[in-house]
């Protein structure tokens, strides 16, 4: 009699080692060695894709510092020009003879 409870449960665990394995293969636990493999060859593609991207994006960063910087010193410089002339002075000014003889 204790035979044949040794041997169901020894069918029982090889029972419950397929059921576990089915179960880990149906959760994605356990896949497949070349999925695994495709898996990891697109994350490295991936990574370096976004090392790529990182590395333009600082580039992009420091340009826009660098433009900010030079705004900051063109603002001034524009404001100390002198004014542009009134309408009234424009209108009386003499008009070029080269742009004249075309219209």
């Amino acid at each position: 009699m204790d035979e044949l409870a040794g041997l169901g449960m020894i069918q029982g665990g090889a029972v419950g080692l397929v059921a576990l394995i089915v179960l880990m293969v149906l959760r994605g636990l356990l896949v497949p060695r070349r999925l695994y493999e495709d898996m990891r060859e697109e994350r490295d593609r991936w990574r370096a894709a976004h090392e790529v991207s990182e590395e333009a994006r600082h580039e992009a960063q420091d340009q826009a510092g660098e433009l900010l910087e030079l705004s900051r010193t063109a603002i001034p410089l524009l404001r100390a020009l002198p004014s542009p002339p009134q309408a009234e002075e424009v209108r009386h000014a003499p008009v070029d003879q080269g742009l004249a003889s075309q219209t």
